[in-house]
């Protein structure tokens, strides 16, 4: 998942061009899409090249909050989306109407739906946490996100960057690691993923310019995980 935070038309085609075909989905992130321009002629150009679209959970949140739910359902539909994220990163809603939130939209469309604060210095237990992504699910959701932000020092990362690997443990433990959307916008969050859970895992808050090197990782192109990929035989060549 990429997070577009502002390109233009020129750029979106151009990303596309270059790694669309790396790429399933694209966020707009935060409530960027209220104030982008050509935004309907940007999702065109996301969809032609087969890739997914949807906003940011903070404008789930913002609408939410002005107790606006029915007018962001309609917001999706003029947008023809058919994927909307839901989270309660920044304001508090009860994990009950959440559910219920993620029980009404997925008759709607497919739902993503984020577990985590985006405020440093509140922590979920992880139990809590484990316990948010599963009832989640069950309620209809596709995926669950698992918070980083864009920045990638919260939720499942702590102040410095590092993984929170007690937390991930006991998410894996319980959680399908295919239902899980690992947020890592940094290369070396990108590396713990793929060296954890293998090439294939779910990755998002993906900056425009870094989907191809994300691509490198995954492939055993760059030296983070250059010896990840190869045959056993050859692994005696390691520098030490």
């Amino acid at each position: 998942m990429m997070m577009d935070k502002g390109i233009s038309l020129r750029e979106a085609e151009n990303f596309c061009d270059a790694a669309g075909v790396l790429t399933d989905i694209v966020k707009f992130g935060f409530g960027t899409a209220v104030i982008a321009s050509k935004l309907k002629e940007k999702i065109k150009v996301y969809k032609e090249a087969n890739i997914r679209v949807y906003f940011g959970g903070t404008l789930f949140e913002l609408f939410l909050i002005r107790n606006q739910f029915d007018e962001f359902r309609k917001l999706i539909d003029i947008y023809k989306l058919d994927i909307v994220e839901i989270s309660d990163g920044s304001m508090n809603i009860p994990h009950d109407e959440k559910l219920e939130y993620i029980r009404i939209l997925s008759k709607q469309v497919i739902v993503v739906s984020e577990v985590g604060y985006k405020v440093s210095g509140l922590v979920i237990p992880t139990e809590k946490w484990v316990e948010m992504m599963k009832t989640e699910l069950e309620a209809g959701a596709w995926k669950v996100i698992a918070e980083a932000r864009e920045s990638g020092n919260v939720g499942i990362f702590n102040n410095d960057g590092s993984a929170n690997a007690d937390l991930i443990c006991d998410i894996i433990h319980v959680i399908d690691k295919d239902k899980v959307l690992w947020e890592a916008p940094n290369k070396n969050q990108q590396a713990y993923f793929i060296k954890l859970l293998g090439a294939n895992v779910n990755l998002g808050n993906i900056a425009t310019s870094e989907v191809i090197a994300l691509e490198t990782l995954r492939l055993g192109l760059r030296g983070d995980t250059f010896f990840d990929f190869l045959p056993e035989e050859l692994l005696n060549k390691k520098l030490k």
